[in-house]
């Protein structure tokens, strides 16, 4: 991987990741077209420790808050809202893996997506802040986010679809769903990394690179995203993926040409 490579990836995953148009989708595909397979798994967990980067440094002030009282209501409600996924991830890992690996369903996960940004888009304004979320909120928005570790299902825009059915603000709808990507993206990065450098992995200067551009593409999308989510509607990006989606099935079904699953 060239070091322009990796800076490329690292920009394509820190705006996706917090854009409702799946993250994992679109690094699977790209290093797919790239011709990019070695070191792919490594490299894929230093652009996630990049996009947690992003989080820490838009949200500072509510994780020192969370830090100082972790058994507060929000970080109760972080927890909760983890132990679905983590129960999922584990559950069904072997499966998730395998269709990483294979990339097979990435057209029709990307037309899911966009039902789901659509949906969202047309949620009523709902009032629930951390004060008037509940539990039961929080568990549904978590099993979502488990669902979304399939490689073009959006993890934020799931996570934000379901907490608008849940009645919660926009604002903090985004907020949930942004503050909660911490424990699953911490969790992951810990595991992987550590498993990998056991192996021996190495990491040069492009897959740092590559980290690094994550992380400042990440800060700006999610100040871009948490003000578009409450001033503007989301459907452009319905169209975006449902676009993507149909190139890659077609491609699948007649040529497969430049998708080469």
């Amino acid at each position: 991987m060239t070091l322009w490579e990796a800076i490329f990836l690292g920009i394509i995953q820190g705006v996706t990741e917090f854009l409702p148009i799946s993250s994992s989708g679109h690094l699977v595909l790209f290093q797919r077209v790239l011709h990019l397979e070695e070191g792919a798994l490594t490299f894929d967990i230093l652009l996630h420790l990049g996009t947690l980067i992003a989080v820490f440094a838009v949200f500072w002030r509510d994780i020192a808050q969370i830090l100082r009282n972790p058994l507060g209501k929000m970080g109760r409600l972080l927890l909760v809202g983890a132990l679905p996924t983590a129960v999922i991830g584990f559950l069904f890992k072997d499966y998730f893996d395998a269709v990483f690996a294979s990339g097979s369903t990435l057209g029709a996960e990307f037309v899911i997506t966009g039902a789901v940004i659509w949906w969202a888009d047309a949620a009523r304004q709902g009032f629930k802040r951390e004060g008037e979320m509940g539990y039961a909120d929080a568990l549904l928005i978590g099993t979502l986010q488990g669902v979304a570790i399939m490689p073009a299902l959006s993890r934020s825009g799931l996570t934000i679809m379901g907490a608008l059915f849940r009645g919660l603000d926009r604002e903090f709808a985004a907020k949930y769903s942004f503050l909660m990507s911490i424990p699953v993206i911490l969790g992951a990065v810990v595991f992987d990394l550590s498993d990998a450098m056991a192996a021996g992995t190495t990491i040069g200067i492009a897959e740092v690179a590559g980290m690094l551009a994550a992380a400042i593409a990440g800060f700006f999308a999610i100040r871009y995203m948490v003000a578009l989510i409450v001033r503007r509607g989301l459907r452009a990006f319905a169209w975006y993926v449902w676009l993507l989606g149909g190139l890659i099935l077609l491609d699948q079904l007649f040529t497969n040409y430049f998708f080469k699953f």
